[in-house]
């Protein structure tokens, strides 16, 4: 089999199995045979991978591979690692990308890329970074993902090539080997090539790839004797006798690269190619590579090696006038050296020059004496600059110096960092401000280089964070607010550590030595949120009063203030002061904005006063200021963490809305960006308790325990508040599973920790009322006098939705006549109420116990209406529930289906309007021609779907 490569007239031999799956991926990818044969399936992509050492052929190979994409009419992606450019940033993303939005007005790019554009623009080079908060390096690779993804759909079908995989930048390489499988998804075929024994640990999904690749990469092998021997006489013509080419197959050990090489130096020489000739051939060998190949190069004079030291510094595409700076060589003598390099085939090509294989480059570069690769590299570093590269370019040359106390080399490597920074490459920005450290810098700008070192660690490895800006605190620091800073981000990443209380120490020392009233008043806001997600905070009472007193002093004039009037709505939460004040405070700490994605802020207040809504029953107002929030993360390129918190916390206000199979989805979304984040973080906390309560009110309890026991959730439980309390959920799957006693333990432990503390909401935590259920088996009194007192403190509260939970608690604990006394006056509240779930199921337990009573006609109408809810919930244990108590009373289910919409019908819209002037039940019944009890029915599916309370149905419901 001969297949012409794309250098020359170089045949591949002993390739046929790769370019077979090569021609085969190909085929399913374009839908065309070279036999003619229409494919069986419809176009698809794949992944293939090709391993092996140094010179085994993977280029020639790619070459190939290229070649034939582009006559199949496939667009074409190519990069190339290179051994000086891993610390560069995006290097291989470029190369891929760049090409393809090359020449395309800003405009059009603008548009096609859509919100991603000042995401990914800044990492591809196609626009400075903006001043803003740098995105997350998920949310980049979600960017890249979409990028490649929509190129390979309108430009299909697509073939991307990477070779010397093993040599592309970090970012690059992370972001590849996540995508690469999905190849097979689009109508792309991704083509790798790498060493294997030089692949990075970030990159080891490269060695077990599904699809065509059978699990594993196809592994490169020397050549043959037979195949090197065919090699040889096609290079020096068919009188290269047997004896010759077996010593080229020994000398080269069937390396193809060396195998070439070598034919090369045999023509140059003009040495005959017989068995005479076959001695010379180790010594010409040498000459090709190691010291023998840098013996050939001194042997071209001092400019041409000096031209060639300063293109191996430079790595690849080499501009031969930046590499005549670097070493310091006239136009005329850099051309002559150039010329000479390309002669004894150590560079090719013209505008722009490369070495003729990596092993040369490498070579090159190796036998550079330490002190003069240093000088260059320093030397680089300035022509760099010099031809607007930017400090980002000349940054590493500059990691390659020795330290020498330049204050120059420490503004361009934090100039650099800032860049790449903001572009999304936080290791990168991390290393170059690691070796400003080292230079070092002057003492007045030490304490900002490791605060900025500090903030280039923040997303990745928060504990070298807290280290860097401890350092950073203990030097000289004039400036005010860099110490703020400092101050402010140290405390961030100490509370997201789970040290929430090293974190309130470190802020009430600074309180104590501030004068100034503003930063002081900073200060108090962040100890303030800070203090309320700490499970172990020594004073709550004490810091509720502080807050409620300097809150109302408040006019919410800029963002400090009207954080803690959000502080303070969350506060009345957890305390269980009356709805209407927290909803108060939280509408004045929104009335002059407050952003989620706020720099040098954290997102936490404006979700808790979000969040204060959905307990009050305005669930609306927390989808819009969800909705919103999300936005700014997304637009801001925020997709690890950030957006767990808010899917997970969505799907929680979806499933207290009673949409269960809305809310497990958004959960599961959650939880799949929590996993990115990492195991035990409490992105993952909330993720997990949010789906195990969702499971159980869909009554999937051996689901709920799996997922329980697969993210090992259970104690010991974070220190930090988390929503749902997690020592609660825990409790309340111990009760789904019939493990009373286990659950009764846990959940008083969590009363224990949650009463000194003032957080006496049924509303936000349910405790007291899984509680009761859990005492009714052994202790009856004890239960009944439990839900009485979370009754008082929901009544408090006053949200329809927790007083009508409270009520129906109280009648499962309860004896006789109060049961249906009790669940009469919860539905009752439940009908006013957005909480659909809970609606369900004060109705199923109304019918069940009309019908224990004899009344079948009354439970008939309950558990209908239990039923209808249900379905619509998607609570499927409930509506087996429902049927099976409408079959004992000797009643036929009804089909099962749902037609609930979020869209009002006509008379649910003039019912809506009547109630939200001001009229009564009764007025209403009169204006519609109906009695009491449709309009209430007609009511409550309103709250419902507005997602409000009666009380705020005028506020939230949108005009027709």
């Amino acid at each position: 089999m001969v297949q012409k490569a794309a250098r020359g007239k170089r045949t591949l031999f002993e390739r046929e199995s790769e370019l077979a799956a090569v021609e085969e991926a190909l085929g399913d990818l374009t839908g065309l045979r070279p036999d003619g044969v229409e494919p069986t399936r419809r176009p698809r992509g794949a992944l293939l991978a090709f391993a092996g050492r140094a010179g085994i052929g993977k280029t020639t190979l790619l070459a190939e591979v290229r070649r034939r994409a582009t006559e199949l009419g496939c667009t074409v992606l190519s990069a190339r690692g290179g051994d000086q450019e891993q610390r560069v940033a995006f290097h291989v993303a470029r190369q891929l990308l760049q090409p393809q939005l090359a020449g395309v007005p800003e405009s059009e790019v603008r548009a096609s890329l859509g919100s991603w554009y000042d995401i990914v623009g800044p990492a591809l080079g196609l626009c400075a970074p903006t001043d803003g908060a740098p995105p997350d390096p998920q949310g980049l690779a979600d960017g890249l993902d979409w990028v490649l993804t929509h190129l390979a759909v309108r430009r299909a079908p697509m073939v991307l090539v990477l070779d010397d995989a093993h040599w592309a930048d970090p970012e690059s390489l992370r972001w590849l080997a996540a995508f690469a499988p999905r190849a097979e998804e689009l109508p792309m075929l991704a083509v790798v090539a790498y060493r294997p024994d030089e692949l990075p640990d970030h990159a080891e999904s490269f060695r077990g790839l599904p699809g065509r690749a059978g699990g594993r990469p196809l592994d490169l092998e020397p050549l043959s004797a037979a195949a090197v021997a065919d090699l040889v006489r096609e290079a020096l013509g068919g009188h290269a006798d047997d004896a010759f080419c077996r010593e080229t197959w020994a000398v080269t050990g069937g390396n193809p690269f060396e195998t070439v090489e070598l034919t090369a130096k045999v023509s140059d020489r003009g040495l005959s190619p017989t068995e005479d000739g076959a001695p010379l051939l180790r010594d010409l060998a040498a000459a090709v590579k190691g010291s023998g190949l840098i013996s050939r190069l001194e042997r071209l004079g001092p400019s041409t090696v000096r031209f060639a030291w300063a293109c191996a510094v430079l790595g690849t595409e080499i501009h031969p006038a930046l590499a005549a700076s670097v070493a310091g060589l006239g136009p005329e003598e850099a051309a002559d050296a150039a010329d000479a390099l390309r002669g004894a085939r150590i560079l090719v090509g013209a505008e722009t020059l490369e070495f003729i294989h990596p092993l040369i480059a490498t070579a090159v570069y190796r036998a550079i004496k330490p002190g003069v690769r240093v000088a260059l590299h320093g030397q680089a570093a300035w022509c760099v600059l010099d031809d607007g590269q930017g400090p980002a370019a000349a940054a590493r040359h500059l990691l390659e110096t020795h330290p020498e106390g330049d204050p120059w080399v420490v503004q361009q490597l934090r100039a650099a960092a800032g860049e790449t920074l903001r572009a999304g490459a936080p290791d990168a920005a991390r290393s170059y401000l690691a070796r400003a450290l080292r230079e070092p810098p002057p003492t007045e700008d030490r304490a900002a280089v490791l605060y900025e070192l500090g903030s280039a660690s923040l997303l990745t490895e928060p504990a070298t964070t807290v280290n860097h800006l401890r350092a950073a605190l203990a030097e000289p620091i004039a400036d005010p607010a860099l110490r703020q800073h400092i101050v402010y981000r140290l405390s961030q990443v100490l509370a997201h550590s789970d040290r929430l209380a090293e974190s309130s120490d470190l802020l009430a020392r600074e309180i104590r030595g501030t004068d100034d009233a503003r930063v002081k008043i900073r200060l108090v806001s962040e100890q303030f949120m800070w203090d309320a997600f700490r499970a172990d905070e020594p004073d709550h009472p004490s810091r509720s009063r502080r807050l409620a007193k300097l809150a109302d002093r408040l006019r919410g004039r800029d963002l400090t203030e009207r954080y803690i009037i959000g502080l303070r709505a969350w506060d009345a939460v957890q305390r269980g002061e009356p709805s209407q004040v927290a909803l108060r405070h939280a509408e004045r700490a929104l009335a002059g904005g407050l952003r989620w994605a706020e720099p040098d802020r954290g997102f936490e207040v404006p979700v808790l006063v979000a969040l204060a809504f959905m307990y009050a029953d305005r669930p609306a107002r927390t989808e819009e200021l969800f909705a919103a929030g999300i936005a700014d993360y997304e637009q801001q390129g925020w997709r690890g963490g950030h957006l767990s918190f808010a899917h997970t916390l969505l799907g929680y206000l979806r499933y207290r809305r009673g949409r269960l199979g809305e809310a497990e989805d958004f959960v599961r979304a959650g939880l799949r960006l929590a996993e990115r984040v990492g195991p035990g973080t409490p992105a993952h906390w909330y993720a997990v308790g949010s789906l195990i309560q969702v499971l159980l009110a869909r009554g999937r309890v051996a689901e709920a325990t799996q997922i329980g026991d697969q993210y090992c959730f259970g104690p010991p439980f974070p220190a930090a508040v988390v929503f749902p309390d997690a020592q609660t959920v825990h409790g309340e799957l111990l009760l789904a599973r019939g493990l009373t006693k286990e659950a009764a333990a846990e959940l008083a432990a969590a009363g224990r920790r949650l009463d000194p503390r003032g957080i006496r909401n049924p509303a936000w935590c349910p405790w007291q009322l899984l509680l009761a259920r859990a005492e009714s088996h052994d202790a009856p009194d004890r239960a009944l006098a439990t839900a009485q007192e979370a009754l008082a403190r929901a009544r408090q509260f006053g949200a329809p939705s927790t007083i009508g939970h409270a009520l129906r608690t109280l009648a499962a604990v309860s004896s006789g006549s109060a049961r249906v006394k009790y669940l009469e006056e919860s539905v009752t509240h439940l009908e006013r109420s957005p909480a659909a779930y809970e609606l369900a199921c004060a109705l199923v337990e109304l019918g069940t116990e009309l019908r224990l009573t004899g009344r079948t006609k009354e439970a008939a109408e309950q558990l209908y209406r239990g039923l209808d809810v249900a379905v619509q919930c998607s609570a499927d244990g409930l509506v087996d529930t429902a049927r099976d108590e409408l079959a004992a009373a000797g009643l036929r289910p009804r089909r099962l289906h749902s037609t609930e919409t979020d869209a009002l019908t006509a008379r649910e819209s003039r019912a809506a309007a009547l109630a939200a002037r001001g009229h009564g039940e009764a007025e209403i019944a009169a204006e519609l021609g109906v009695d009491e009890a449709a309009v209430v029915r007609l009511l409550s599916a309103v709250y419902r779907k507005v997602g409000t309370e009666s009380s705020g149905l005028a506020a939230d419901l949108k005009p027709a």
